[in-house]
């Protein structure tokens, strides 16, 4: 992905320590031995969907953590790691702008986190072992960048497009948000047995995948930037993060009702589906037998 020199989103915010100068993506993951792997490989399974955070969104008692602080507007870009990400968050803007207007809309763009170790969201705290997220509350992004390195060293899934659907995934999320998908599956899991949310959590996964397949197409009709190879390494990266493969990776039972996410397969194949059609109405996961 030709990437560098590129258009760079304001929409982001640094909390990390000495807002980011000098600190790279990866400082902890050689370290982080298997116990740590594990964590990390279980929580981005059963963590990025929310699931244990979401529940706070309801209440305000003394135990629920404050939101994240944040302030909008320029931001100083302090390393490539940065670059990187502010470049594909414009583009995710640039291509998610044209599909509302599409529609006759308006596209609000999320304001994406940075952060190192763990931070405080309107969805509750998070460390990172949760892997990337997006929280509905506040309509942010949070991503510790050392994921990065997990995915590439300990998941196998290589390549700047890999980051840039992991990206594209979460601001798919922001979409579901917008268009209402969110608040409605999660007012159904609330009342729903375990096996049927999880198959829901399932469903709003895989749309995610097929918008950021969506916005690869947009991306490439709009820019020109994609190279050979870097629709390769998203389906890589999505058959690196199916349920099956990870709770393989973890050593236990593979369990289809305790899935959240969807096999490499379906995960593959969902992306693929939004990057060949170039439609919304075609990521539609809700209104199918056969996901």
């Amino acid at each position: 992905m030709r990437w560098r020199g590129r258009r760079t989103s304001s929409n982001i915010s640094d909390l990390r320590g000495g807002g980011g100068r000098g600190r790279r993506a990866g400082r902890r993951a050689g370290g982080l031995g298997l116990i740590g792997i594990v964590v990390l490989l279980v929580g981005f399974l059963f963590g990025v969907d929310l699931s244990p955070i979401l529940g706070l969104m309801q209440g305000s008692g003394p135990g629920a953590p404050a939101p994240t602080q944040v302030v909008r507007g320029p931001n100083a870009i302090d390393d490539e790691t940065e670059e990187f990400i502010a470049v594909v968050l414009a583009d995710t803007e640039d291509v998610w702008a044209r599909e509302f207007e599409k529609r006759s809309g308006r596209y609000q763009a999320p304001n994406l986190v940075l952060f190192s170790g763990s931070v405080h969201s309107a969805c509750g705290s998070a460390s990172s072992a949760i892997g990337p997220f997006y929280c509905p509350a506040d309509s942010q992004v949070f991503l510790d960048t050392s994921f990065f390195q997990t995915l590439e060293h300990q998941l196998g899934a290589k390549g700047d497009f890999a980051r840039a659907y992991v990206i594209a995934h979460e601001v798919g999320h922001h979409v579901q948000n917008l268009i209402g998908v969110m608040e409605q599956t999660h007012a159904y899991r609330q009342r729903a047995s375990e096996r049927e949310a999880n198959a829901m959590s399932v469903r709003v996964e895989l749309q995610a995948d097929c918008f950021a397949g969506l916005w690869a197409r947009g991306v490439q009709e709009m820019f020109g930037v994609l190279e050979r190879g870097d629709i390769a390494e998203a389906m890589n990266a999505a058959s690196r993060i199916g349920d099956d493969v990870l709770q393989g990776r973890g050593g236990g039972e593979v369990v289809p009702d305790s899935f959240t996410h969807g096999t490499s397969e379906q995960r593959q194949r969902w992306f693929m589906r939004g990057f060949e059609t170039g439609r919304m109405e075609d990521c539609n996961t809700f209104e199918t037998d056969r996901l």
